[in-house]
Parts: structure tokens; sequence; C-alpha cells
């Protein structure tokens, strides 16, 4: 048995949890071919001063290896590799907020690019934050990879660093948590603005842009980019929760997050005899084969929720923290 130098410069995995970076590490290491069966692997206190971990937090990554069947010890000298017999599989805890027709197409794409090589579990939280929180720690220890819609919860990475294993994190989340875990997610800011922007010409006959959607769970960023829109180019702008007893004014565009508010507006367009593209206007947010006839159709803003699926999948088997933007597409129809 020899002492394997690049087990001592190796980084470890940022992106888990304390402990699991011990047994991250030294799989790293015979996965890429470096670490051999009987080499040594450094002792607790190498690791626990390299790393600036507690004894308690390296010997719980020990006993996981141990566990494993991948190091053995002798007694008073150290751990050494018996068996470079990893397991490759991945057991997923998929966290969704809810479940719609978008997230149904993100969950399917997700599926389909994961393959046989994992296995997933799917919960939701419906935005309870005591939900979210309670199935984490119920989830922890479970499984080797966590991938989590958390929305606007603030907070929460101590939560999510203490899970034992990969964390990813999906779609909308808190700003504190960007560069901490690798994200596929909505730049709903940027999006917003930079799909006006594209739609310029077909703006300008409309004078006012209000923003439809609730504050509990939606992103308010969507409106800081409409804002900022609206300033370079001279619209009026407003921000409402309900389009439900809403007084359509000619010359407004309304940009709705939920399609019971897309249906109030249709309803009261027919009541005041206005026809969506000529008085006023419509972008809905996320597309569905509905909108494409609605009306005679209905303009969308939707990012691409498959897209998104296979981008996170192929982000679990990077040992990189990776922030990437999921692309957004505007589909210009009647209703503008």
């Amino acid at each position: 048995m020899k002492k394997n130098p690049y087990i001592c410069g190796k980084k470890m995995r940022s992106n888990e949890s304390k402990y699991k970076q011990v047994v991250g590490y030294v799989i790293d290491g015979i996965r890429d071919g470096v670490l051999k069966k009987g080499d040594w692997i450094p002792s607790v206190n190498e690791l626990r001063k390299k790393y600036n971990l507690s004894r308690d937090t390296v010997f719980a990554g020990i006993r996981e290896l141990k566990s494993k069947g991948i190091i053995e010890s002798i007694p008073g000298i150290g751990y050494y590799i018996i068996s470079v017999k990893v397991p490759e599989k991945h057991n997923i805890f998929l966290l969704f907020n809810e479940f719609n027709e978008f997230k149904e197409d993100l969950y399917n794409s997700f599926m389909e690019a994961v393959g046989k090589s994992a296995s997933v579990d799917i919960y939701f939280h419906n935005y309870n934050r005591k939900v979210f929180e309670t199935l984490i720690n119920e989830a922890d220890k479970k499984y080797t990879t966590y991938v989590i819609m958390s929305g606007k919860f603030e907070g929460v990475s101590p939560l999510l660093s203490r899970l034992s294993g990969n964390v990813f994190l999906l779609d909308h989340f808190h700003s504190e948590l960007k560069g901490r875990f690798s994200s596929v997610f909505q730049n709903f800011e940027k999006d917003t603005y930079e799909a006006l922007v594209y739609g310029l010409d077909h703006l300008k006959k409309y004078k006012r842009i209000i923003m439809v959607q609730k504050d509990k769970k939606e992103p308010v960023e969507r409106y800081t980019g409409l804002r900022i829109f609206c300033t370079e180019h001279n619209f009026i702008h407003h921000y409402i929760s309900t389009t439900h007893n809403r007084i359509i004014k000619d010359g407004d565009v309304f940009m709705v997050v939920n399609d019971r508010d897309l249906v109030d507006l249709l309803k009261q367009a027919t009541v005041q005899n206005f026809t969506p593209g000529k008085e006023f206007g419509i972008i809905s947010y996320n597309d569905t084969p509905l909108k494409e006839i609605l009306a005679g159709g209905i303009t969308t803003l939707s990012t691409d929720f498959k897209m998104m699926g296979k981008t996170m999948a192929s982000l679990i088997n990077k040992r990189t923290i990776e922030t990437i933007e999921n692309p957004w597409n505007l589909n210009i129809r009647k209703s503008l």
C-alpha cells in the first residue's frame, strides 16, 4: 500500500454537505483513476486541518466510505482503499413548487434525459415554507442528488447545505443562493425586458403596460424588467394582483401570469366589445397549445421548460458549480 499524492491536492466539491464532501473526495479520485486499490487516503487530522473540518465531520465521511465497502482501516496506521467499485446510479429527490402543464413538460424532459441511470422521487411544496422544510429534512441521507425549486423562500442556504448529497436549484430561487449551488434558472428581469424590446414594434400602438401577478409566489423581478423597459421607451406601467372586475382602457397591454386572470380579461373584453390586438393587448406568460388558438391566438412569453429539464439532467454528472440561464421565447400572435 502506498500514499497517493493526488488525494492531498484535489479540491473538494463546494456544493455538497461537509461530511459528504469527504465521501465525494475519495470517490472522485477513484473514478478519475488516480486512486487505486491499496492506496492510503489522508489521515483524519490531515483532512480536518487542510479543509477546516471538525473531527466529527471527517469521521462521518469515513464511516460512510467504510459502509460502502470502499475503505478499511489498520488501527494506529490509517485508512486505505479496499475497493474501487463505486455506485454510479443516481437516487434523485426532485422537489417542485407545484405541478402544472409547464412543469409536466419540464419533468418529462428531465426524466427522459436522466434515463435509466437514475431513480427519481418527486414531491411538491406548493409554496408552503413548512412543507418545504419538512420534505427536505425527511429526505436527508436518503438520496445522492437533490434537485430543488426553492422559489422566493429566503434563508434556506443552511438547510440546503446540510443535505447529504449534491444539491441543484431549478427555475426560480432567491438571489442569496446564486453561485452556491449549480442551477438552471429563469432570469425573470432580463427575460421580460429583452422580450419587450423584441416586441417593441407591436407595442408602439399602446400607452400602458400592466403587470398582473400575485406577489406571494411570483417573482417581482418580472416587474423590474417591465419598469426598466417602460422608462426607456416612455410607456406608463402599473402592477396589479388580478384582472377580476378590471375595466379595460383603450391602449392597455396586460402581461398576465395566471390563466384565470387571462380568462377574466377575455370575458371583460367581450362585455366591452373590445378585441385583443386592437383596442388592447395581451401577453401571457407560459405558452400552451390552447393559447395558440384562444381568441385568435394569445401572445406568450415563455421559457423553454423542455430545455430546462435537459440542461438540469446534464448538470448532475458535472463536478463544478454552474449557473445556467434558460432561454426565453416571445411568441407574437393576434393578441398583440
